[in-house]
């Protein structure tokens, strides 16, 4: 009964935010509704789902409350590639037209996410995998900066545009992509969702009880790096709702077993990416989805830190 009241909700908001937009619905023609808003809202509920699915597997590997998709570097990494994509086409004027932001910053979280793979098959302690995400993140964020410090300032405005993250300007062939990997990535949890469960109460019991840690670990990456990598590529860095839908979804359900949560998660997601979409909307001057996620989501972390 939950899931179904939170599915007519994310369908609500849905309407909402094809009805967000200078006019609204009455003054929007249908080249409107097909080429803007409707991919703005496809992309919304995609990145919302992918990202709180990621990080309900961050917490369940990390065994922590505040771990999300981007703690690993997977984003400081694609806000590299985006970085050399701006400094290589300085002048050209190629990123406005072409799919080369999007493109490095993929490949960029796609370095980074093979580091953190090959990370996650020799090191054991999940600690000491975290500090090295973190420390990964901090290195490509240095780089980005001093990169960005050469490029002219038509492309920096193009950059800052990406990072300051936008579901905007996506087309149906990039929403595509996102989709493909937002399955092959909720596959992959679904496969590994008892491994996850196990994981929660330690890695030692896990282990007794006859999993194979480093294989759960290493599916639970592999899910995340694609889907962060992916969104983050097109949306740029968002935050906040890998963190805090995982939470809202465990106490709907009242439980913590992954495979009943995950309906509610990836609908709890997206519903906090289309509100902070139509957040974004309401001011005279559009301002970033990710400035409105951190409206939503900051306020909702601080209660559960006060919870703890």
């Amino acid at each position: 009964m939950r899931t179904f009241l939170l599915t007519i909700l994310v369908l609500l908001l849905v309407a909402l935010d094809l009805l967000a937009g200078g006019g609204g619905l009455g003054m929007a023609s249908g080249v409107v509704l097909l080429k803007l808003r409707l991919p703005r809202v496809l992309t919304a509920l995609l990145a919302g789902g992918a990202l709180s699915l990621s990080g309900m597997q961050m917490q369940a590997i990390f065994r922590n409350p505040l771990s999300d998709p981007h703690i690993m570097g997977v984003s400081a990494g694609a806000g590299l590639g985006a970085s050399v994509a701006v400094v290589a086409t300085a002048g050209a004027g190629v990123l406005t037209h072409s799919l080369a932001l999007p493109g490095a910053a993929f490949a960029g979280a796609a370095v980074v996410s093979a580091l953190i793979l090959l990370l996650a098959r020799r090191v054991s302690a999940p600690t000491s995998l975290l500090i090295a995400g973190v420390m990964l993140g901090f290195v490509f964020s240095a780089v980005s900066a001093i990169l960005q410090y050469t490029a002219n300032e038509e492309s920096l405005k193009i950059y800052y545009s990406w990072a300051a993250g936008s579901f905007e300007g996506t087309r149906y062939g990039e929403i595509l992509v996102m989709a493909l990997a937002t399955l092959a990535g909720l596959l992959l949890t679904l496969a590994n969702g008892r491994g996850l469960d196990l994981i929660l109460f330690g890695e030692d019991f896990a282990a007794l009880s006859g999993a194979d840690v480093r294989r759960i670990r290493f599916g639970a990456m592999a899910a995340t790096c694609l889907m962060t990598g992916t969104v983050t590529a097109f949306c740029g860095p968002i935050g906040f709702v890998g963190i805090i839908a995982p939470h809202i979804a465990r106490r709907m359900q009242e439980s913590s077993v992954h495979r009943k949560i995950l309906p509610t998660v990836l609908l709890t997601g997206s519903g906090i990416a289309l509100s902070a979409d139509i957040l974004s909307r309401v001011w005279p001057i559009p301002i970033p989805v990710g400035s409105t996620m951190a409206l939503v989501g900051i306020p909702v972390i601080f209660l559960i830190l006060l919870k703890k």
